[in-house]
């Protein structure tokens, strides 16, 4: 058996081996502003809930691993002491995964994954719309537990409101666990789906993707590509050559000429292939 000292190791790999054995773990998907009022979201898996009376949850965005930076969603909190923590299920994943790029600050993460800004009723943080369950929080305490990169800061929230899409709940009103379909983050690019087990979304944190909001309206409101399938389509960081989209086009003549709607149906196909790239050929063939 392997044995280590947390302290003869880096604190990229000790952080590793800590994601991969503690999982899955929930998502926080955590909403601030700013004192300007500039909306943020971000997704965070030190995550749980802690009591009911009263309703107590933790969430940490731990200092950067790489560069010991803060997250803009611990500096919201600081200054404003309310957050809202949206509950992550499988058809917005990709969405979430996506908000999770390293935006400068100002960029606001709602428009760049396509998720609908929804006003809260306690508090100034907007909910997701898209998400079955939002809890409105109250920041009562900041806990940090040290300076260096890869420390926890512990935002312990108090739920003052909750909100719950009444299509989640079953015949007594609670929680149906199946029509919910909640996901967890694990080690790695490895996350599980409580329904159906382990599935894998690139990381989008090395690239800085385009977003949903820089897509054509077209492709944007399309009524057959799905939010999922928007997220995996903006996360890439420039659009494919049209020199390559036009050889890609003469190799599938299939694909030329044919309606808006099946143009959209022969991406999503590529898409379930994880062939982000062809999927953009088929919809930027003209």
């Amino acid at each position: 058996m392997l044995s280590i000292d947390p302290k003869e190791i880096s604190t990229g790999k000790l952080h590793q081996y800590l994601l991969g054995a503690v999982a899955p773990r929930p998502i926080a998907f955590a909403s601030t502003i700013d004192k300007e009022g500039n909306p943020n979201l971000s997704p965070f898996s030190f995550f749980n809930v802690f009591g009911a009376n009263p309703p107590i949850m933790i969430f940490s965005p731990a200092r950067s691993v790489r560069n010991n930076t803060t997250k803009h969603t611990l500096d919201n909190s600081e200054e404003t002491k309310e957050v809202v923590i949206n509950v992550v299920n499988y058809d917005i994943v990709q969405q979430m995964s996506l908000s999770s790029t390293m935006y400068p600050k100002g960029v606001n993460e709602f428009e760049k994954a396509g998720l609908t800004m929804l006003p809260s009723d306690v508090v100034k943080p907007f909910r997701v719309a898209e998400s079955p369950v939002q809890f409105e929080c109250k920041v009562n305490d900041i806990i940090y537990t040290g300076n260096e990169g890869g420390a926890g800061n512990l935002i312990v929230c108090e739920v003052v409101k909750i909100h719950i899409n009444e299509e989640v709940l079953n015949e007594e009103g609670l929680i149906d666990q199946h029509k919910i379909d909640l996901v967890a983050r694990a080690g790695g690019s490895y996350y599980s789906r409580a329904r159906d087990g382990f599935f894998e979304i690139p990381k989008p944190i090395s690239t800085l993707g385009m977003g949903i909001d820089q897509m054509p309206e077209n492709i944007k409101n399309s009524t057959v590509l799905t939010g999922n399938n928007l997220g995996m389509l903006g996360n890439v960081e420039e659009l494919p050559l049209q020199e390559s989209v036009d050889n890609f086009a003469k190799e599938h003549p299939e694909l030329v000429n044919v309606s808006e709607e099946k143009k959209h149906t022969f991406a999503q196909e590529y898409l379930l292939k994880n062939d982000v790239e062809s999927a953009w050929k088929v919809l930027l063939i003209k």
